[in-house]
């Protein structure tokens, strides 16, 4: 399959730079990008907010990427709670 796409020098620049990092040639670099975008777009829709308020669904967000660590109480702290 043939494609073809028209890129300002500007993106041209970023991304044979971007494929120069990853030991790629542009047309590679390119491919790569595009197959990325396909298996991405494949696993599916964003899951819409199914709340009793239509307004919370509108302005409410779902938490996305790694969830926190949590944080390790110190050693003072339960030292204290053993004394008291």
């Amino acid at each position: 399959m043939k494609l073809t796409i028209t890129l300002d020098e500007a993106e041209v620049k970023i991304l044979n730079k971007r494929a120069k990092k990853n030991l790629l040639s542009l047309k590679e670099q390119v491919e790569d990008i595009i197959r990325r975008s396909c298996i991405r777009s494949s696993k599916g829709t964003y899951k819409s907010y199914k709340g009793d308020d239509a307004l919370v669904g509108i302005f409410s967000r779902d938490q996305r990427g790694r969830k926190k660590k949590k944080k390790k109480p110190k050693l003072i702290n339960n030292l204290l709670t053993y004394i008291i």
